[in-house]
């Protein structure tokens, strides 16, 4: 089996998984052979270092040493994936995935000189630079992506950052503010923010800001030269202070090695708070750019990143983003057995394809899944229309109350 050559150990213990001998529909996401135990943690694991063995740990872990990540990454394939199923199912929504839409708002021109972006103005690449989206352009494809069932509209705009773009930050907000109104989850990527501009999209009614960290501080430099690490920790930074919520992962197949996608994963468990999202997305190498011939990237490294990122990032939705279509349905269906909960869907993704909404819609329903609706994740909760209506009836309450309460005389 293709999945064992990475690791010849034996399965900790006499671990028996039904669920991945697949046969018929919904198997491979049966929750039951995940709710009779927990599988002791595999000897090259330190009992201390290990999230399998108590799921509730990992939640309130915020010292994972690199060490630790490396040894999870590296435990027997079948073994991690078992153990972060566990971890999955004890704290995310049971057979439950986010249909999220992407929408490229601004394309091509940016002044950045990412290795993997057909979007940079230094390659010559299939993008043609584009104006800034119109508010009622971009409100039609909100209105299509929520009928065909996505809960989540991100929007991404090819900048290095918002900078001094007043006019054109002013129409995002708009946008933000309209899409908020419908009640889906809103999501933007414009690059850099400083803390008056987070503070101003918190304002709009932003969900969640993307800025990814891409690969490890170290093999950072060979893809990016433009911007800084810290340059991105700093933008996580001011979004977090602004209150929205931090949806930050890496891309996978930049020429990297098993050592930087740990590094990646140790990052996001050192951040403040764990990142509410953490797409994991499969590089699409793309005639024209430095990175035009690198090799795919392998099921087993995705399985590999997705169950350790569960395992360390708990809480975290792991979101299959751009690549997904380079794996059959099987494979993806893996990818949510070791912990993935949200893919991108509809027409395309900033400039390579993604698998359309009925075909998503299918392959859920063939694996016994179910949609995820908007701001069901937990962290989430509290900024959703419910939670709203809640605070509102409260707010009213305790003023009916005030004025039943006698007037104190001076």
């Amino acid at each position: 089996m293709s999945l064992l050559r990475s690791s010849t150990r034996p399965l900790a213990g006499r671990v028996v998984c039904p669920s991945l001998q697949v046969r018929g529909r919904a198997s491979a996401v049966d929750p039951t052979p995940f709710e009779t135990s927990v599988p002791p943690a595999p000897t090259s694991v330190p009992s201390s270092s290990s999230a399998a063995s108590s799921s509730s740990s990992s939640a309130a872990r915020r010292s994972w040493r690199r060490a630790e990540v490396a040894e999870v990454y590296q435990s027997p394939l079948l073994d991690l994936i078992f153990r972060s199923a566990t971890v999955h199912r004890e704290h995310q929504p049971r057979n439950t995935i986010q249909l999220c839409t992407l929408m490229n708002i601004k394309e091509g021109g940016c002044s950045e000189d990412c290795g993997y972006c057909s979007q940079s103005s230094r390659y010559t690449t299939p993008s043609t630079p584009s104006k800034l989206s119109e508010v009622d352009e971009v409100l039609v494809e909100a209105r299509k992506a929520k009928e065909n069932g996505s809960t989540r509209f991100c929007m991404g705009a090819a900048w290095r950052e918002v900078g001094g773009r007043k006019r054109g930050f002013n129409r995002i907000l708009d946008m933000v503010k309209e899409i908020r109104g419908m009640g889906m989850e809103v999501c933007t990527t414009l690059g850099m923010l400083t803390p008056e501009q987070a503070i101003a999209l918190k304002n709009a009614g932003l969900t969640a800001y993307n800025h990814n960290l891409d690969t490890s501080r170290e093999y950072y430099g060979k893809v990016v030269t433009s911007r800084t690490y810290d340059d991105r920790l700093s933008t996580l930074e001011a979004v977090r202070d602004a209150g929205i919520s931090v949806c930050s992962g890496g891309i996978l197949g930049l020429g990297e090695e098993e050592a930087d996608r740990v590094g990646l994963i140790w990052e996001m468990s050192k951040l403040p708070e764990h990142p509410e999202s953490f797409p994991v997305n499969a590089l699409v190498a793309i005639p024209g750019t430095p990175m035009e011939k690198n090799e795919p990237v392998s099921i087993q490294t995705m399985l590999r990143t997705i169950a350790t990122a569960r395992i360390v990032l708990p809480t975290s939705i792991i979101r299959l983003a751009a690549g997904r279509q380079l794996f059959s349905e099987s494979e993806q269906a893996m990818c949510f057995m070791a912990g993935a909960n949200a893919v991108f869907t509809g027409e395309r993704m900033l400039t390579t394809p993604t698998t359309g909404w009925d075909q998503d819609k299918a392959m859920l329903d063939t694996w016994g899944l179910r949609g995820m609706r908007s701001f069901e994740e937990k962290r989430l909760h509290r900024l959703g229309p419910e939670a709203e209506a809640e605070a509102s009836v409260q707010a009213q309450e305790a003023t009916t109350e005030q004025a039943k309460r006698p007037e104190v005389q001076a």
